[in-house]
């Protein structure tokens, strides 16, 4: 028998009826066996997180403020979920202990665990399978850091007593027992985890749309759907901005060689997106995989005669955006020249006082600060060891000022930097040259 887990995120869970078709995908193959909920999600645009009301409540329970009216919408959704699937749970005592200990001045993570809690208790009871707690599955250091090894161990050991179970998503525990949460989205890596665990044929994560695009479709009308990506591919591609889930849920199941399957509960028919392991073979040479980008960023471009003759220059200039608390995405570089693409959330007002201090530590010829910029990332394996992939990406952005152009060795990913004003315009071209010429596509 196969094993399949299933992640369901917050749009999946959100109300009852999200609940049925839940149950009628985990139901319609039984080899889903391991379901990992997130917390109730928005039912429409107007509508709360139950996360975000949590972390409401800790908050004002901090400022030593009431948080009974906002915790009564809380217990609201998962009454009124209850009582439309017909669950007779008693959860009157379990939104008590939730307040009083809220009440008591728990740190954030406790408060925000506890919508994935409480949703994993509803799904378990409506899908007759056991609830399992990840504070007893899923461990943390008293660094706060995720501990791998030891949450493998004790899932190969617990989970072979459960044929099925459900395990929320989003949290674990330290070794003082508090509840640790991973960043926001966290089931996700959670669903990771347990896929990783148990030896999964399969990681299923469920949401509320179809896999990824080749495209964002605010900017490119239809993208196409990608149906097959690699890790390496996804990995790029996310990072530049192409979320459908964390990135940091790729690299449990990388380890593990286990394929992703992106779905979408609201049209299970879908194939969705897989995602796979390179195998190093390549679909279609020249062929492009997707397109992604990001605005807000900064290029800081120094240029000093014979740099690249001078020892230590490099390590140099980095030690000054480190001192600073710096991170830089690019470095493009030439014989006398080196440019730092950095993102404006991490200058965070910080400019004036880096220039002074790269003027100061490297002496350079001069400093140029270009504002304003946007990256755009193509990405494929198709792209690599194929002639003219560069001729052709450069000739669709022909007529507008590209500032940074960066390809790896591997060839799978071309960066370019431009202007912010140029970007959509600039991801329209891309689109056009490499998937399909008609711009009402």
């Amino acid at each position: 028998m196969r094993t399949v887990v299933a992640k369901f995120g917050g749009s999946s869970l959100s109300e009852a009826a999200q609940f049925r078709k839940v149950r009628a995908i985990v139901e319609a193959d039984p080899n889903r066996r391991y379901i990992i909920p997130s917390a109730p999600g928005k039912r429409d645009k107007n509508d709360y997180k139950i996360t975000d009301l949590l972390y409401k409540c800790q908050t004002l329970a901090q400022e030593q403020r009431p948080f009974g009216d906002v915790f009564e919408v809380i217990k609201d959704r998962y009454r009124s979920i209850c009582d439309e699937l017909g669950l007779s749970l008693e959860l009157e005592s379990e939104f008590a202990t939730i307040a009083r200990t809220i009440a008591a001045g728990v740190p954030a993570d406790y408060a925000a665990s506890r919508g994935e809690y409480l949703n994993g208790i509803i799904l378990a009871a409506y899908l007759n399978f056991p609830f399992l707690d990840p504070a007893t599955l899923i461990f943390f250091d008293q660094q706060g850091h995720f501990d791998g090894e030891k949450t493998q161990s004790v899932l190969n050991r617990e989970l072979a007593h459960y044929h099925q179970a459900v395990i929320p998503g989003f949290y674990g525990s330290t070794p003082a027992g508090q509840i640790q949460t991973f960043s926001r989205g966290g089931s996700d890596i959670t669903g990771a985890i347990v896929a990783k665990g148990v030896q999964a044929d399969l990681y299923e994560n469920w949401t509320d749309v179809s896999g990824f695009l080749m495209a964002d479709p605010r900017i490119v009308r239809n993208p196409k759907p990608i149906r097959e990506i690699t890790y390496r591919e996804l990995r790029e591609l996310a990072y530049m901005g192409a979320s459908v889930m964390h990135e940091e849920a790729i690299f449990p199941v990388r380890e593990g060689k286990i394929p992703i399957n992106i779905k979408n509960t609201n049209d299970p028919d879908d194939p969705g997106t897989l995602i796979v392991k390179d195998n190093g073979n390549i679909r279609v040479p020249g062929s492009i995989t997707g397109i992604a980008g990001r605005k807000g960023f900064t290029i800081i471009a120094i240029e000093k005669t014979l740099m690249h003759s001078e020892l230590g220059f490099g390590r140099k200039l980095l030690s000054v955006i480190e001192d600073h608390g710096i991170s830089f995405e690019h470095m493009p570089s030439g014989i006398d020249t080196i440019s730092l693409v950095i993102s404006d959330q991490q200058l965070n007002n910080k400019l004036e006082k880096v220039l002074v201090d790269i003027d100061r530590v490297c002496h350079p010829d001069s400093i140029e600060v270009f504002h304003d910029i946007a990256l755009i990332a193509t990405v494929g394996l198709g792209m690599a060891y194929t002639p003219g992939i560069a001729a052709k990406l450069f000739t669709a952005l022909a007529g507008i000022n590209v500032r940074m152009i960066d390809q790896g060795s591997s060839e799978i990913n071309i960066i370019v930097g431009l202007e912010n004003k140029d970007f959509e315009e600039a991801v329209r071209r891309i689109y056009r040259a490499f998937v399909s010429p008609d711009p009402d596509e």
